[in-house]
């Protein structure tokens, strides 16, 4: 392959952002792939990914409206913990004020299912399977 100038793509390794055996209640799937909302605020996501960059690996927690599609909430961090998670939700809390109850959406993450996400939260949890 050298000789033709031909390179193989290294495959990066695979991180793992969610740690869904932990000792925090998980909230069942109320969500059940019911994509179809119409009405702002009414359904949140959150996830974290992650990020490659010239300073090494990047977190990235969202925060999503469900019904508009649109990032309301989000933080990075170097360090993948629970300040992560709650800085994005305090900037979509902060940003949409809603001022009723929706419904929070996430995976089975510590970070999501830690009591101080789930007090500032105020909204009634879901998790997917």
């Amino acid at each position: 392959m050298s000789r033709i100038g031909l390179r193989s793509k290294r495959q990066r390794k695979f991180r793992v952002t969610t740690d869904s055996k932990h000792r925090h209640p998980v909230a069942p799937n109320r969500l059940a792939r019911r994509f179809e909302v119409h009405t702002l605020d009414a359904v949140w996501l959150s996830d974290i990914t992650y990020l490659w960059t010239e300073e090494g690996w990047l977190y990235l927690a969202v925060v999503l409206d469900l019904a508009s599609r649109r990032v309301v909430g989000w933080s990075t961090s170097a360090r993948l913990e629970q300040d992560l998670t709650l800085a994005a939700l305090e900037q979509a809390l902060h940003a949409r004020r809603p001022v009723h109850r929706a419904l929070h959406h996430s995976d089975r993450g510590s970070q999501y299912a830690a009591k101080d996400y789930q007090k500032r939260s105020g909204r009634p949890a879901s998790r997917s399977a």
